[in-house]
């Protein structure tokens, strides 16, 4: 089967090198242009751009594929590749620009997207952060036949995944994304005989993973400890969880609920120990161990670790950073 592949982060790289090696023969390969990165913010290719160049497959970087937007000739240029490319099918793994109706139209079996939940929950562009943040005890990958919607396509495959106490977005991520390379090869295999079946999403259960924005990273230690932790992982690895103590600005990345230890009515935020196990915060319902920190500049430290550096007593209070 003749596929464009249209992708951009890690994610989206092992579906491409799963595909890759189940034999597919990849006609093109979208992804995003170079962006600026790290301290010295030069260009970077994304994950899905390096291994098309390690492998030879043809890569296009439009910066947008509509006609009537504002890089029309790039758009008018990605079509000509997209027709030349005859595929069979296009598959979508966190891309980062819309399909207009001509991309999605034009392949013979339409779009397909590697979607990280199982829809119709978490809709959107976070659904891995948002089913963290949320607390649910699992997720999943769907593969889905794209629409004009957000995410409202039907159904063709399937699979879920548990969420555990322990696991971060990170961690997730990459499960999912294991996950998603295999189920896209299964949706293929199927497409290729004939014997995928779409099934409509319910209307029922629908939420939208909204993106990530820089003002979620503060905590608000005025919330239960239990909401607080899941926010923690949730933003792990990026942008992490932020605090303050005094002027400095304090990363938190591991946490654990302290059950066996009373706020005694201290005022939200306030740290009731700093030890060997941890700093315990009182929080608006409960009390939260942190377990590994990170000070601005720095790198991730363990309690102990972070307690040499920057001594803390209880008593002092931690404020959004």
């Amino acid at each position: 089967m003749r596929v464009i592949f249209a992708g951009t982060p890690a994610f989206a790289c092992v579906a491409l090198q799963q595909l890759y090696a189940s034999g597919s023969t990849i006609a093109l390969v979208l992804t995003q242009p170079d962006r600026p990165a790290g301290r010295g913010m030069k260009l970077q290719a994304s994950a899905v751009k390096r291994f098309a160049l390690d492998h030879q497959l043809p890569v296009a970087q439009p910066r947008s594929l509509r006609l009537d937007g504002s890089h029309p000739a790039d758009a008018a240029a990605a079509r000509d590749l997209i027709e030349q490319a005859g595929a069979d099918v296009m598959v979508v793994a966190a891309y980062g620009l819309i399909l207009p109706s001509w991309v999605l139209t034009m392949p013979r079996l339409g779009c397909l997207n590697i979607h990280a939940s199982l829809l119709p929950r978490w809709r959107g562009a976070a659904p891995i952060h948002r089913a963290v943040e949320a607390g649910d005890t699992e997720t999943g990958i769907t593969i889905m036949q794209m629409d004009a919607g957000l995410d409202t396509g039907d159904m063709l495959l399937a699979a879920s995944v548990p969420i555990t106490p322990a696991d971060t977005t990170g961690s997730l991520h990459d499960k999912l994304a294991s996950l998603g390379g295999q189920l896209i090869v299964q949706a293929l295999a199927l497409a290729s005989s004939g014997d995928l079946a779409p099934v409509r999403q319910p209307d029922e259960g629908v939420s939208y993973a909204h993106k990530i924005g820089k003002a979620e990273a503060q905590l608000d230690w005025a919330q239960p400890a239990e909401l607080i932790g899941q926010r923690i992982r949730a933003l792990d690895p990026s942008p992490g969880a932020s605090t303050s103590i005094g002027a400095a600005g304090i990363k938190i990345w591991q946490c654990e609920i302290d059950a066996n230890t009373d706020a005694l009515n201290a005022a939200a935020g306030t740290v009731i120990y700093a030890n060997q196990t941890g700093i315990g915060i009182a929080c608006g319902l409960g009390v939260l161990r942190l377990t590994q920190l990170q000070r601005a500049g720095g790198k991730r430290l363990s309690a102990v670790e972070f307690l040499r550096g920057f001594p803390l007593v209880p008593g002092v209070v931690l404020a959004p950073a």
